[in-house]
C-alpha cells in the first residue's frame, strides 16, 4: 500500500473528498472515489466517504494499492479496417465494441491489441497499455482513429491533437430536430455528480465546444454533421443530451428505448466520419474517410422509410 498524509488547505474547505483528493494529489476523480470506497481515506482519524466534505486544517490521510500494470492482449478483430498504413502511421476504421486501448474494467478487444495480433509494430511512446495511441474513441463509437508507428509521428500527432490542429468530423443521429438547425454548444464537461461512468455539463467541468449542422431531418430524428473543437470524454453524447437531443440508441444519456429498438440500435448512433491532419512524415495535409457500418446504415434506412 502507498500512503500520503497532509493537512487540508483552506482552498479545499467544503470540497467533496473525491474532488479534493484529485486536485491535491493529482489522481483522477474516479481513482480518488475508489480509494474512499475501499476505506482508504480518513479525516482526523475518521474514515470518510467519497461524497463527504473536506475541512480546512483537518489531517487528511489517503492509502491506496499501487495500480496494476495493464497488459495488451493480442486479440484479433477481423472487422477492424485499415484505411491507411505507412512507416509513420496506421489509420484504422474501428468497429463498435472495440476499445482504443486496455483499461481497468474493460475485458473486450482493443485497437492496440488488434494491431499487435496482426503484426503491426507501433510506437513505444506512451504508457505501456496505450503505446502509439494519440486519441481515443468510445468503445461504442465506430469510425476513424490514427495510431502512431514511429516515435516522430507520436510526438507530432500528440502535439497536433493538443493544439487542436486536427479536424475531426462526426456524424450522429439524434432524437428530434435541433433548434436552431445549426449552431455551437459551448458548455463545460465533467464527471457526472451521481454516476461513476457518466459525464455531464457541470460548472467545474473542462472547456468543451461542439459545432453541429443538420444534414437531414426525419420524422423522429435528425442526421447531424459535428465538428469538435475540443475532445472531452463523451463530449458529443453529453452535449446533445444536454440539448434534449440525445444520440439515438444511447441509453446511458437518455435515448428513447422504443425508438432504439425500432431502429435496431444497441449502441449510440455516432460515427467518426472524417479525420484530417498534417501527416507527420510528409508534412502534407491528409484526409481520411469512413463509410457508415451496417447497423448505422440500417437505422438510417428505417428512418428514411418513415
Amino acid at each position: 500500500m502507498e500512503h500520503r498524509a497532509l493537512p487540508v488547505p483552506d482552498g479545499l474547505d467544503g470540497v467533496r473528498v473525491d474532488a479534493g483528493i484529485a486536485k491535491l494529489l493529482g489522481f483522477s476523480r474516479t481513482q480518488a472515489a475508489e480509494f474512499a470506497e475501499a476505506g482508504g481515506v480518513s479525516l482526523d482519524g475518521r474514515t470518510v466517504d467519497k461524497s463527504d466534505r473536506l475541512r480546512a486544517g483537518a489531517w487528511l490521510e489517503v492509502s491506496w494499492a499501487p495500480p496494476r500494470t495493464l497488459e495488451v492482449e493480442p486479440i484479433p478483430v477481423p472487422d477492424l479496417g485499415i484505411v491507411h498504413d505507412d512507416e509513420h502511421i496506421v489509420v484504422v476504421d474501428k468497429p463498435a465494441g472495440v476499445a482504443a486501448h486496455p483499461s481497468l474494467g474493460w475485458e473486450g478487444p482493443t485497437v492496440v491489441g488488434a494491431l499487435a495480433a496482426s503484426g503491426y509494430r507501433i510506437s513505444t511512446s506512451g504508457a505501456p497499455e496505450r503505446q502509439g495511441v494519440v486519441h481515443r474513441l468510445d468503445a461504442g463509437t465506430s469510425g476513424l482513429m490514427v495510431v502512431a508507428k514511429s516515435e516522430t509521428a507520436y510526438t507530432a500527432l500528440k502535439r497536433a491533437f493538443h493544439d487542436r490542429e486536427v479536424e475531426k468530423v462526426y456524424h450522429a443521429v439524434v432524437q428530434g430536430l435541433p433548434d436552431p438547425l445549426a449552431g455551437t454548444i459551448d458548455a463545460p464537461v465533467g464527471r457526472h455528480p451521481r454516476s461513476e461512468w457518466k459525464f455531464a455539463v457541470t460548472a467545474d467541468g473542462k472547456h468543451a465546444v461542439t459545432h453541429y449542422e443538420t444534414i437531414e431531418a426525419f420524422p423522429y430524428a435528425s442526421l447531424l454533421e459535428i465538428h469538435l473543437e475540443t475532445g472531452r470524454t463523451h463530449q458529443i453524447r453529453v452535449h446533445m443530451s444536454a440539448q434534449r437531443h440525445p444520440c439515438a440508441g444511447d441509453a446511458m444519456y437518455g435515448a428513447d428505448p422504443t425508438l432504439s429498438a425500432r431502429l435496431g440500435l444497441t449502441r449510440q448512433w455516432l460515427h467518426a466520419r472524417q479525420l484530417s491532419f498534417v501527416h507527420p512524415g510528409t508534412g502534407e495535409w491528409s484526409t481520411y474517410e469512413s463509410a457508415y457500418p451496417a447497423d448505422l446504415q440500417h437505422a438510417l434506412d428505417v428512418l428514411s422509410g418513415d
